[in-house]
């Protein structure tokens, strides 16, 4: 008998996954695991905040609470949805609850909202975003400045729980069902906010991008 024609009943290895290797080790009590968890999560916990609230003052402290919340109920973490999905609606949760004790309402900073992360967006990405240098008039570099701004406003005019939603999809670039997750709501609420979201962005700029079709540079 061909011992190659014999198929393998071993299964192949199933893929590691990091977080949840790390997260196992955290609740068993390795700090360290816990410590690269919030390495690897921290700038993007406290981008989110800042997407809810105005104050940066505000965003290290509340991103404290959220992993010190989180290594607390590391226990309860079951794994039935991404870490970070997880940890984004503890952070969502903690934001929210400091500024109901602040009495005040939750609101997207525009500046935190539309910030890059140096580790995931490259100047050379936000030059492409913009045209090459090379080619791109000044009059052109403006027109992407202003409807930059005017995307901006549009964002900031939006009730909470559409800010919350678009920007999750857009900036964060989650799935609806890890949306739904972090937000704890329907996955069809969440569509419908990202669609009227979208909608609303788009009623507010169109005007802009047909004026600024109409020009001759």
């Amino acid at each position: 008998m061909n011992p190659t024609s014999i198929s393998d009943p071993t299964p192949p290895p199933r893929p590691v996954n990091v977080d949840t290797e790390l997260v196992e080790r955290a609740a068993a009590g390795d700090h360290r695991a816990f410590e690269l968890l919030f390495l690897k999560y921290q700038r993007r916990v406290e981008r989110l905040i800042g997407r809810m609230v105005r104050d940066v003052d505000l965003v290290p402290d509340i991103a404290q609470e959220t992993f010190i919340r989180a290594y607390r109920a590391l226990p309860q973490f079951r794994g039935d949805s991404q870490f970070y999905t997880w940890l984004y609606r503890i952070a969502v949760n903690t934001a929210k609850k400091h500024l109901m004790d602040l009495k005040r309402d939750p609101t997207v900073s525009m500046s935190a909202l539309r910030a890059n992360d140096d580790d995931e967006t490259s100047g050379a990405d936000h030059e492409q975003s913009l045209g090459s240098a090379d080619t791109a008039t000044p009059e052109a570099i403006l027109a992407s400045k202003e409807i930059a701004l005017a995307v901006n406003a549009a964002m900031d005019a939006l009730p909470e729980e559409l800010r919350q939603a678009i920007a999750l999809r857009e900036i964060e670039g989650m799935s609806y069902d890890e949306i739904a997750q972090a937000l704890d709501c329907p996955i069809g609420t969440v569509r419908s906010r990202i669609f009227r979201a979208r909608e609303a962005i788009s009623a507010r700029i169109k005007p802009m991008l047909n004026r600024q079709a109409g020009k001759r540079w």
